[in-house]
């Protein structure tokens, strides 16, 4: 449950709409629900300010479909996002909804807003469609190989409640084609650069705004790059003072970051 949820079922409970033994059965999954292989952290949305999400690589299809469907069962309104799944956990994701619903006519209405984003690897269930942050996250990509782990972080700073648009393939090999977007890039907020190969693009981008710069060194690159190492290095010494980096192909810590930022 997140703050407004449980707002309103404090008021309900007040004003005599809802009786004690239905506030407390509400409430009764609060701070986790134990499923036995996993323990579904129902207070983070209130610590946080989003819920926990799930990230699906080395667990199975059935074990996320679970935990999908007991993070709909604690919250009506809140987005749930699934990280590094494939088209088996995204399968069992859409079997397991029907069963949290209820009716045919509501399970097929929220099965349909379970998107699955096969580059990225993310399953996203919006049910909110609410913007907190205060102004746009934009997503830049130095080359059309860095895109999957830009989706990742524009997916979910989307699913965070951001307002959020991205510039694609416009790396130091064509400078030209970044300075297109000199009005765009102004105009955020924050900004998330992803790069691989040598990672340049941060600092260059960097040098042009006043808003932070989030950079994601990519395991894009030929075999000196070392798997995103040598981007990660290049972006970590970057002189640019207003960069900051994250881990390697890792998109959706960028997504936090800059939904974080944006809230601020």
């Amino acid at each position: 449950m997140n703050e407004t949820e449980i707002r309103k079922l404090l008021d309900e409970f007040k004003g005599g709409a809802v009786g004690l033994e239905h506030a407390i059965e509400r409430l009764r999954g609060l701070p986790f629900e134990n499923l036995g292989f996993a323990k579904i952290d129902h207070h983070r949305s209130l610590r946080t300010g989003f819920p926990e999400v799930i990230y699906a690589r080395g667990k199975t299809p059935q074990q996320v479909a679970k935990i999908v469907q007991g993070m709909l069962r604690a919250s009506a309104s809140t987005n749930v996002l699934v990280t590094r799944a494939g088209a088996d956990v995204f399968a069992a994701v859409k079997r397991a909804i029907p069963a949290v619903n209820g009716t045919r006519k509501q399970a097929a209405e929220k099965a349909a807003r379970a998107e699955f984003n096969e580059l990225s690897g993310t399953i996203l269930i919006q049910r909110s469609d609410e913007i907190h942050g205060k102004g746009l996250i934009l997503v830049v990509t130095a080359g059309t190989s860095d895109i999957p782990v830009a989706e990742e972080a524009l997916i979910t700073a989307r699913a965070m409640g951001n307002r959020v648009e991205a510039v694609y393939d416009v790396g130091v090999a064509g400078l030209h084609r970044l300075l297109e977007y000199r009005k765009m890039l102004a105009e955020a907020r924050v900004i998330i650069c992803v790069a691989g190969m040598e990672g340049a693009l941060p600092s260059v981008v960097a040098g042009m705004v006043a808003a932070p710069v989030i950079a994601v060194p990519t395991s894009t690159g030929y075999g000196s790059s070392f798997g995103g190492l040598t981007a990660l290095l290049g972006m970590l010494n970057s002189c640019a003072s207003n960069v900051s980096v994250v881990n390697i192909d890792n998109g959706f810590g960028a997504g936090c970051v800059a939904s974080a930022i944006n809230r601020a």
